[in-house]
């Protein structure tokens, strides 16, 4: 067992428990919570204590790691909705940190920070991208806002699960995931419009793929997601409904600071079309399906 911090893991699904396994794997004393507690008890049978209540997960940890749903949801864990003495924060000891990983908004990062900060506890917002391969790989991005101090204090543990850029204060974490999220959003559909438009005049969308890979035009999402697109294979890995939040949250944060999106305003209309035509659970890919529909391509 490493002589490093004690680590405790609030939100145990699809991204959590592969990131609290590794955790688990590199020798670190693990705790862990889940709202659903079977999402969390395979868990020990790589070494960590699962509990039954967030606040008795966190007792006595140096650091805390939420991968929850969304912000609403930490808010709630961490403060409590009406009885403080269920909340989480007021379990945590002075001193330690909390490493939100969770994507929620800029606005409600910076909230938590400075609640936590109020009962000496630090506050990184961490966000990631890379999905549930990047977790189980150990090679995610991960885009973090707070104090450099609690950043270096927090690469140790932050190196297992990927690679951590500081880019700013609190927030700053959440608002480089958006944008992130607004870039990958895009390009998907701009991907997905381009293959259908090659494909309506006769061309074969794969060997389209494959001719401009390795151009300008190239990217992650071409080749990823483009191929999801030629062999119609939308299952789940990231999914339209979560990209269609990331884009609402990223025009809400754009409000809140007086800048114009245009762009990623087109396109939330677009994911939300499709959300509404039954797409929602689909891939992020599969607003591809909404795009050919509307050209009868389907």
């Amino acid at each position: 067992m490493t002589t490093g911090p004690t680590i405790t893991v609030l939100g145990t699904g699809n991204m959590g428990f592969p990131m609290a396994r590794r955790l688990c794997q590199a020798g670190y004393a693990v705790h862990a919570w889940n709202r659903s507690s079977h999402k969390a008890e395979p868990l020990t049978a790589f070494g960590a204590s699962v509990h039954q209540h967030a606040a008795d997960a966190v007792a006595g940890a140096d650091v805390v790691i939420s991968l929850l749903e969304n912000g609403a949801v930490v808010g709630d864990v961490l403060f409590g909705s009406d009885n403080a003495t269920t909340a989480a924060a007021a379990a945590m000891k002075a001193g330690s940190l909390f490493i939100d990983m969770a994507s929620i908004q800029p606005r409600e990062a910076r909230d938590h920070a400075a609640r936590l900060g109020s009962m000496d506890i630090a506050h990184l917002d961490a966000p990631v991208s890379g999905g549930t391969t990047g977790a189980e790989e150990g090679n995610l991005v991960i885009m973090v806002g707070g104090k450099a101090f609690d950043f270096e204090r927090a690469l140790p543990v932050l190196k297992h699960f990927g690679r951590a850029t500081h880019v700013g204060p609190h927030g700053s974490g959440q608002l480089t995931k958006l944008a992130n999220q607004m870039i990958v959003g895009i390009t998907i559909g701009a991907v997905a419009e381009a293959l259908l438009f090659t494909a309506r005049g006769g061309a074969d969308m794969a060997k389209v793929r494959e001719a401009i890979t390795g151009g300008f035009a190239d990217s992650r999402i071409l080749q990823l997601h483009g191929q999801r697109m030629v062999d119609r294979d939308f299952a789940p890995r990231g999914r339209l409904a979560i990209q269609l939040k990331d884009m609402r949250n990223a025009l809400a944060t754009a409000q809140e600071i007086g800048f114009d999106a245009p762009i990623t305003a087109l396109f939330e209309q677009l994911y939300a079309e499709g959300a509404e035509h039954g797409l929602a659970e689909l891939d992020q890919s599969g607003l591809f399906v909404e795009l050919a529909s509307r050209n009868g391509m389907s």
